[in-house]
């Protein structure tokens, strides 16, 4: 029967069929070859998605719309350049500071990048960055949305890995995504003093304490998320309808920026990307449904420990594989197909499965903005108006500082494990 799923599912994605219908089709041919019963289809298609936990993902994609155009981007930009001064790489490391703060809110790269392109990009070219660096530190900066929590991806991975907890997740999520950034700001401060990139900006840094109170409400966001689930005020889901409530507060109370028809724009576009994750999730259950009565992942994990293979170069082929998958797949593809192999392999190396998930995680956030299929650096590059293959020196640059950054977390696993450790998730 692996030869069968395999088979199907390889050539349907060799002929460009979407990924969660190559994955359904994949489980249906197993299911009709077993003669298990076509009925069952439907069954396992909504068990995968009828999860408590996956009713934050349409309620935080909804909250970080809200957030995204109520104007909160704009006024954390002026916030990050009064801290960080007119100087060289000022305003590169107030883009990064933004998409973090951002992706505290919304758990979307894309979005972040978005967001913080349109406003950044056209005002470092002012300054002298050339555009080709600033859309590749933008991309890369909204790629840390997916690891700093909240993270649609961890929530989608705690459902398919119930073992790994959305609040261990969030919690271990904090420091790499932290890192991340700091591996960023790092990256640009060096490419931008060499090249004084910045020294000689002629608009005046914004003053600290207006630019506080006017983004004051927008900080508030992440705290309210993160400290009232870790007070136990309420859970991960509770936290996306408290986020878009906040939001809606911000952005028709506070801001005025959004009116009520607009938010209705909103929930409908909102409705639209929910649909189409959790259409991926429902069809992918039945690929990982099919995996499981096969056994077949099982058995490799069995002969890979049994064979006497090295665990740092099944860690590092592993890496590898990720980096190049991230490539291509989004988070939850890459959790939907890889997942299935990675798991038992995981449990025979006795691997921490909240560690394995922010590992992955940040694989698939380096290849948010890897060229040639980089969906973070397709939204900067059409931004600042300039083809993909021009930002391939600079990508290379911070893929290779963010891939040394990801070893280090993959071979000291307790720098993503003491926090949930000492929160007590673990």
């Amino acid at each position: 029967m692996s030869w069968l799923l395999f088979g199907v599912f390889t050539v349907l994605m060799c002929a460009a069929v979407p990924l969660a219908v190559a994955l359904g089709l994949s489980g249906v041919a197993v299911i009709v070859a077993a003669k298990m019963g076509i009925m069952s289809v439907p069954t396992i298609v909504y068990s995968g998605i009828a999860k408590y936990p996956l009713i934050a993902i349409p309620v935080f994609i909804l909250a970080g719309m809200i957030f995204e155009r109520s104007g909160v981007a704009a006024r954390l930009v002026r916030l990050a350049e009064s801290l960080v001064g007119k100087r060289a790489g000022g305003l590169a490391v107030a883009a990064v500071l933004v998409c973090m703060i951002l992706g505290g809110i919304s758990g979307s790269g894309p979005a972040d990048a978005a967001a913080v392109g349109a406003i950044l990009i056209p005002a470092m070219t002012r300054a002298g960055y050339p555009r080709e660096f600033s859309a590749s530190l933008i991309a890369a900066g909204g790629s840390t949305a997916i690891v700093i929590p909240p993270s649609i991806a961890l929530i989608i991975y705690s459902v398919l890995v119930p073992q790994a907890s959305v609040q261990a997740l969030f919690a271990a999520g904090l420091v790499p995504g932290l890192l991340s950034g700091l591996t960023l700001v790092l990256a640009a401060l060096i490419f931008a003093t060499r090249q004084g990139w910045g020294a000689d900006d002629p608009e005046p840094a914004p003053r600290f304490w207006q630019s506080f109170k006017q983004a004051g409400w927008g900080l508030l966001a992440p705290v309210i998320i993160l400290g009232g689930m870790r007070s136990g005020a309420f859970t991960p889901t509770e936290a996306a309808v408290v986020a878009v409530a906040y939001g809606l507060f911000v952005a028709l109370a506070v801001y005025r920026s959004l009116n009520w028809r607009q938010v209705w724009d909103l929930m409908a576009e909102g409705a639209e990307v929910s649909a189409v994750i959790l259409f991926l999730v429902g069809l992918a259950a039945l690929f990982g449904w099919a995996v499981d009565t096969i056994g077949v992942f099982n058995q490799f994990a069995r002969w890979l420990t049994s064979s006497g293979t090295s665990e740092t170069v099944v860690l590092l082929a592993i890496t590898a594989m990720l980096l190049v998958a991230g490539t291509a797949l989004d988070a939850a593809a890459t959790y939907f197909v890889f997942l299935p192999f990675l798991l038992p392999v995981a449990q025979a190396y006795h691997w921490d499965l909240v560690w394995l998930g922010i590992v992955m995680t940040i694989n698939v956030a380096i290849g948010q903005f890897t060229p040639p299929t980089a969906v973070n650096l397709m939204v900067t590059c059409r931004i600042a108006g300039i083809r993909i293959e021009s930002t391939l020196v600079w990508c290379g640059w911070l893929v290779a500082a963010m891939t040394a950054m990801l070893l280090l977390l993959t071979f000291v696993p307790e720098i993503v494990l003491f926090l949930p450790r000492w929160l007590g998730y673990l």
